[in-house]
């Protein structure tokens, strides 16, 4: 049986049609589900008992379970437990601007970055779309307020589970589901091209980041295999092409590793690299970890690097901290605990 959170408005409105049902109970359902908020087809009280029991022979409820909820100075990390027994992490952070909810794609991740814990277990499997939207659902549930942005870069590669993230955008995205303004939503990747392309087409405002960490191919080979896959050449030329067709600016996220990608000349290449393209830096202070021997660079660092950018008129950031004391920020996440 399919979990009826696995269904985005369009899905609904098929099986309606599927079975001779009449299309505005797609609405009626969508309401109970993410404004009423209710755990059962017998809660949904407007449909007719004949339809209600239609439903259950069809879907169930899905559900994941809060196994451990840790708090730290404005953010909170969840440890999910999955209906199969396979465990996934997400972060919650709360900024004054809102309050911003990391998900999960994956259980594992199979791209293998070196300085990432989640890819320490390969992929056992994708979560669905509903499993990702139960992430939300079940947070929100537990402190009592509406999650305002979400990122999808938690464990696993989101753009390696294409189709089950892109339904989950358009229902957390869909006013008639959680209602999560489009640009309030953020996708990263590794850079698989192929999707790059493919998400290029799909007519969402939803923000784009890529996970590039080097300027040239020599560095990124190292520290990102995917990089022997989709080089930078052909990544930057997907990137130009995804601004081409979508006016959207891009960011790039840079976590700034001491002695690997930190020094004046990779500031230089990557301002070159990045030249006249629409796109931001994000430059991420590395979170250490006991698994890997990679170390932080120092500020001094990280803010020449950032002065040679902003000299090359390149947009860029420094990202806030979030979660370090929890093992719950950038490259920190676990699909075990």
């Amino acid at each position: 049986m399919r979990n009826i959170y696995d269904l985005d408005f369009d899905k609904m409105s098929e099986y309606l049609k599927e079975h001779d049902e009449k299309p505005f109970k797609a609405n009626q359902i969508f309401d109970w589900l993410y404004k009423k908020r209710v755990t059962s087809f017998d809660q949904m009280t407007n449909l007719n008992k004949k339809f209600i029991e239609k439903l259950k022979t069809t879907f169930i409820f899905g559900d994941i379970t809060i196994l451990k909820k840790q708090k730290g100075k404005d953010v909170y990390k969840y440890l999910f437990e999955l209906s199969d027994g396979e465990k996934i992490e997400a972060v919650l952070m709360f900024h004054n601007y809102g309050i911003s909810l990391c998900v999960s794609t994956q259980v594992g991740c199979n791209i293998g970055c070196l300085f990432c814990e989640s890819g320490r277990l390969k992929k056992v499997r994708n979560l669905t779309s509903g499993e990702m939207v139960l992430q939300i659902l079940k947070i929100e549930e537990d402190i009592g307020k509406r999650i305002s942005h979400v990122v999808i870069m938690g464990i696993g590669e989101p753009f390696d589970n294409y189709d089950e993230v892109m339904r989950f955008v358009r229902t957390i995205n869909d006013n008639k589901g959680i209602g999560i303004g489009a640009r309030h939503i953020t996708i990263s990747t590794s850079g698989l091209v192929p999707k790059i392309n493919d998400f290029a087409k799909e007519n969402l405002q939803v923000n784009l980041a890529i996970s590039l960490h080097a300027a040239n191919d020599e560095i990124r080979n190292k520290i990102m295999p995917i990089n022997k896959v989709y080089n930078i050449d052909s990544l930057i030329s997907v990137v130009k092409s995804y601004i081409k067709q979508t006016n959207r600016r891009v960011t790039f996220e840079y976590i700034m590793l001491e002695g690997i990608n930190d020094n004046v000349s990779c500031a230089h290449e990557l301002s070159f690299l990045l030249k006249g393209i629409n796109c931001y830096v994000n430059l991420i202070p590395y979170n250490e970890t006991n698994n890997f021997s990679f170390k932080k660079s120092s500020n001094t660092n990280i803010m020449r690097f950032y002065d040679i950018l902003k000299k090359n008129n390149i947009n860029v950031t420094v990202r806030r901290e979030f979660g370090g004391e929890l093992d719950a920020a950038c490259g920190q996440l676990r699909s075990t605990n």
